[in-house]
């Protein structure tokens, strides 16, 4: 009898610790949406903290699985709900970190769940609520599967999600039936827009191929002792209305964000010294608790503070804006700009509508000639603003990213682009405080045969992403055999060397010779992986649009500030050679022109 009561002592304080790890795990998780979603150090504690609980909360769980069955109750889609959580954790970790590990691990909680059933008897609960929680597990999975890449799985996820939808709302009939509907819709809508040109197998079936920086797609570089910058804050701004979205996510903010990150290799776990694989196939089972948090979490043990922190980091720290209102914009890029490093720039990437100025004799080039429109969701309810289209004769429109709002963040390096039809205003901003200052504009117009599809994507930003997809695009070649496909990267790789090796001439030219053939901007950002990429993309779109027969007006081609030089770079003749063979490889000359050539 003693034996048996020290026993069901033993169970209730097993009982009493898990509930207990669990209610605090609750109040650190809704925590998280009081932090700021800027800087760095305001948050870092926090997530410390509840990865901690986590961690001891999914090892009790796992270590104590019997006595919890028995005596607490515990049901499969409450062990998948932590795991969920866990998920997200990781996820939005990612987010604020900008390592694709950590992507990786949240796929790995997802895949769990999906792979041990832990949601398959939620219908049968009678709870409305609980196949909510299963429906939102669904689209946040598909969010990590889109953002690897793991494009089959995602189509899986979409049929399983359709018909979760339906049972949900045949059972409930719920409120919120539309609005499942609508992210049903918008995320097949997303998948039809990403795939803009399909290489495949010779069985015919695609492939799935990636776009993030390799050691194999980086760029070839002759350095110099003036490419001094590192690239170490992004914003990422997608505010265009008719674009493709999922969750927050415009497909151009999409394809940005992935160029702008490492391709992740597999990383050797810093407590059990075995490797972690990045594709969750052993782990799809259940994910092991020592995993959890891999890789130093701030606030954790092993983490290394603030100062080799950017030592470890793969990729420059992102933040991604959807839709912000001006206030909201010019916060985070505050933010960007105060944490910037000694040697470090701050690259601005928006991708907008334009905001057009009926000024008829423009004098200052900072805010009367339009600019970017910016979301009035916040600011109009804040600052009793007018709204958009209503101001007062004489008044600026105040919803709107004005080329002189960018004007005090030019005193540390400043690497834009801009991706709008109202692009080219941006053109003029001064360099006052003689900072290295880059400007990327994307062409005004596109011609009238492209004008339907600008709901996939802008063009100039799938040239700045993949650069062989974006040719196809235009010269309207909807799928490539891999072997071809292959064939042609070549040709791009070509180009993409034969650009770098004309940059750094035209450098060595100015030394030399005392004449300024490229300005020193380009030099000083061209040392880092992804400037020196989006440089060299930008010359492959402009050279290739000069050439394209389709592309006549010269609001239908990019501009940069400065300006790159022509004879020795844009119209260099090896440059049209190479676009020339890479269009009869793919047999689509005719598209294209002789030879380089202007309006």
């Amino acid at each position: 009898m003693v034996k048996m009561a020290s026993t069901e002592e033993q169970d209730r304080k097993i009982v009493l610790e898990f509930c207990h790890l669990l209610e605090k795990s609750k109040q650190l998780f809704n925590g998280l949406r009081d932090l700021p979603q800027y800087g760095h150090r305001q948050w870092q504690a926090y997530f410390g903290r509840t990865f901690d609980v986590y961690t001891k909360l999914w090892k009790f769980q796992q270590q104590h699985r019997l006595v919890l069955d028995s005596k607490y109750g515990l049901k499969r889609w409450q062990i998948g709900e932590i795991a969920s959580k866990i998920g997200q954790l990781y996820y939005h970790y990612y987010l604020r970190t900008s390592e694709t590990n950590y992507l990786n691990e949240a796929y790995s909680f997802y895949a769990a769940i999906r792979g041990r059933a832990y949601y398959s008897r939620a219908i049968k609960e009678d709870r409305p609520d609980l196949m909510v929680k299963k429906l939102r597990y669904y689209a946040r999975f598909i969010v990590v599967c889109l953002l690897l890449k793991k494009m089959k799985l995602v189509r899986e996820l979409v049929m399983e999600l359709e018909r979760q939808i339906q049972e949900y709302t045949t059972t409930y009939e719920p409120e919120d039936q539309l609005e499942w509907s609508l992210v049903l819709d918008e995320i097949k809508g997303f998948i039809k827009a990403e795939a803009a040109v399909a290489v495949l197998h010779a069985d015919s079936n695609p492939i799935i191929l990636s776009h993030r920086l390799s050691p194999l797609t980086t760029p070839p570089c002759e350095r110099t002792p003036h490419m001094t910058l590192s690239l170490q804050e992004i914003l990422i701004v997608g505010s265009a209305c008719e674009q493709a979205k999922f969750s927050e996510l415009t497909m151009d903010m999409f394809r940005m964000l992935q160029t702008l990150e490492r391709e992740p290799t597999e990383t050797i776990h810093p407590l059990t010294g075995h490797p972690m694989s990045t594709h969750g196939g052993p782990h799809d089972a259940s994910p092991a608790a020592s995993r959890m948090p891999p890789y130093g979490v701030p606030g954790s043990k092993g983490y290394v503070e603030n100062g080799d922190r950017r030592g470890m980091r793969d990729n420059p720290h992102k933040y991604l804006l959807y839709k912000p209102s001006l206030s909201q914009l010019m916060v985070f890029l505050s933010s960007g700009f105060k944490e910037l490093p000694p040697g470090g720039a701050l690259l601005l990437y928006m991708s907008a509508d334009g905001c057009f100025s009926t000024t008829k004799h423009p004098q200052d080039y900072g805010y009367e000639l339009g600019g970017l429109a910016t979301s009035v969701k916040r600011d109009a309810v804040e600052g009793g603003l007018a709204v958009r289209g209503k101001s007062s004769a004489g008044y600026k429109e105040p919803h709107c990213l004005y080329p002189g709002d960018l004007y005090p963040y030019t005193r540390r390096p400043l690497f834009i682009i801009i991706d709008s039809d109202n692009s080219f205003v941006f053109q003029h901003i001064p360099r006052y405080f003689g900072q290295p200052l880059v400007i990327l504009m994307s062409p005004q117009d596109v011609p009238a045969n492209f004008q339907d599809m600008q709901h996939h994507g802008s063009l100039f930003t799938l040239f700045l992403h993949s650069p062989m997809t974006a040719l196809c695009y235009i010269c309207n070649v909807g799928d490539v055999p891999i072997h071809h496909w292959e064939r042609c990267q070549n040709y791009v790789d070509r180009f993409v060397t034969e650009a770098s090796r004309l940059v750094t001439r035209c450098r060595m030219d100015e030394i030399e010779q005392g004449i300024g053939y490229i300005d020193s901007s380009y030099v000083q950002f061209f040392g880092d992986d992804f400037l020196r990429t989006l440089i060299l993309r930008f010359v492959f779109c402009d050279v290739t649009l000069r050439l394209h027969r389709g592309f006549r007006g010269r609001h239908q081609r990019p501009r940069c500030e400065p300006p790159l030089p022509a004879a020795e770079l844009l119209e260099h003749p090896s440059l049209g050679h190479i676009i020339l063979q890479l269009a009869s490889a793919l047999d689509v000359r005719g598209h294209f022109v002789e030879g380089p050539e202007g309006d």
